[in-house]
C-alpha cells in the first residue's frame, strides 16, 4: 500500500534566545541562553512526519553554504529523502530569528533566503515524486505562484493536498479549491474568511466560507484547547492533552506533519487529529522545533 507523503516547503536555521519577556519596538533586552536548531515550517513538518515512520519526500531549496549543507544532513539522519532538495547559488539558506519568553510565547522574523527561489519551474520538475504520493503537505514559507502549483499538481496527481496557511496570508480561490484539509490556526482563519475566531458559532462561520470555496475538510488549530472539526461528518472541537509548554514555537508543524502520517496509516480525519494533537502536545514540552518532534514509540 502506498503510504508516500510529499512536503513541500521552507528549510531554514533557526536562531534561538530565551528572555523572560518579549522586547518592545526600539527596545534592547538581554536574553538568557542561544541555540541553534534546523527549522522552517516545511522542514520541521517534514521531520515531525518522518520521526513519526512516515515515508517523507521533502522538496525546497537551500544555499550552497554550510547551513544548508548542515540542514540536508540533519534529514537524512531521520530517513527524509532529500533528493529533490534543491541548492542555490545566489541566496543564502534561509535563517529563523526567534525570541522565547518565560511563558512560552515566541517571536520570529524570518529571512527567507533561498526558500524565496524555489519557483513553479522547480514544482513542474518534480512530477513523478507527485505521482508516487498520496498525501501533498503545503505551508506559505515559499513563492504564493509557487504554493499554486503545489497544490494544482498534486491534486491532478489525486492526492489529499494538506494546506498549512501559515505564516498568515490571503489565498486566491484557485489554491483553496485545490485543497482538501486546511490547517489554520484562529489568526489565519480570520484573516482567510474575514470571522473573528472567539466561539464555536465563529468557527462554524468561517467553516462554512471555507467549505464553499471547495475544501472539504476544515481543522482550526486552536493551541491548548484542541482544534475544531469540520466536514461533512463533523463538527465539534476535539480537544488536546493538558501539559505545561516550554516551547511552542513547532507545535503547529508537529501537528500537522503527524496528521499526514496518521492519515496515510488509515486513522479518519477525528482519530487523526487526536494523534496530531497529543504529538503536538509533546512537542511543546521540549526546546527547538525539529528536535521537540516525538518520535512513534513516544506516542504509542
Amino acid at each position: 500500500m502506498n503510504k508516500n507523503i510529499t512536503v513541500v516547503g521552507s528549510s531554514n536555521t533557526d536562531m534561538v534566545v530565551k528572555t523572560t519577556r518579549l522586547p518592545q519596538p526600539g527596545e534592547t533586552i538581554l536574553g538568557g541562553t542561544f541555540n541553534q536548531y534546523q527549522g522552517g515550517k516545511g522542514a520541521n513538518q517534514a521531520v515531525a512526519a518522518a520521526k513519526l515512520n512516515g515515508n517523507v519526500t521533502f522538496i525546497a531549496k537551500v544555499g550552497k553554504d554550510s547551513l544548508g549543507a548542515e540542514a540536508i544532513n540533519s534529514y537524512k539522519k531521520v530517513g527524509i529523502n532529500t533528493n529533490q532538495i534543491l541548492r542555490e547559488e545566489n541566496a543564502a539558506t534561509g535563517v529563523a530569528l526567534i525570541t522565547v519568553d518565560e511563558n512560552a510565547e515566541n517571536s520570529i522574523v524570518v529571512s527567507s533566503g533561498a526558500n524565496a527561489l524555489l519557483s513553479v519551474e522547480d514544482i513542474s520538475n518534480q512530477e513523478k515524486i507527485f505521482e508516487a504520493s498520496v498525501i501533498t503537505l503545503v505551508q506559505l514559507e515559499t513563492p504564493i505562484s509557487t504554493v499554486h502549483k503545489v497544490v494544482e499538481l498534486a491534486k491532478s496527481k489525486q492526492n489529499t493536498v494538506v494546506l498549512n496557511p501559515a505564516p498568515a496570508q490571503e489565498l486566491s480561490d484557485a489554491i483553496l479549491k485545490n485543497t482538501d484539509i486546511i490547517t489554520p490556526n484562529e489568526t489565519e482563519t480570520q484573516l482567510l474568511t474575514g470571522v473573528e475566531i472567539n466561539d464555536i458559532p465563529s468557527m462554524e462561520k468561517a467553516s462554512e466560507i471555507l467549505h464553499k470555496k471547495g475544501i472539504n475538510t476544515v481543522v482550526i488549530t486552536l493551541g491548548k484547547q484542541g482544534a475544531y472539526l469540520s466536514n461533512s461528518e463533523y463538527k465539534e472541537i476535539i480537544p488536546a492533552p493538558i501539559v505545561k509548554a516550554v516551547d511552542t514555537t513547532a507545535a503547529g508543524d508537529v501537528f500537522n506533519g503527524a496528521l499526514t502520517v496518521a492519515l496515510v496509516e488509515g486513522k479518519n480525519i477525528k482519530q487523526a487529529i487526536q494523534f496530531a494533537s497529543k504529538a503536538a502536545s509533546i512537542a511543546v514540552t521540549r526546546d527547538g522545533a525539529q528536535n521537540s518532534a516525538p518520535t512513534i514509540d513516544e506516542l504509542l
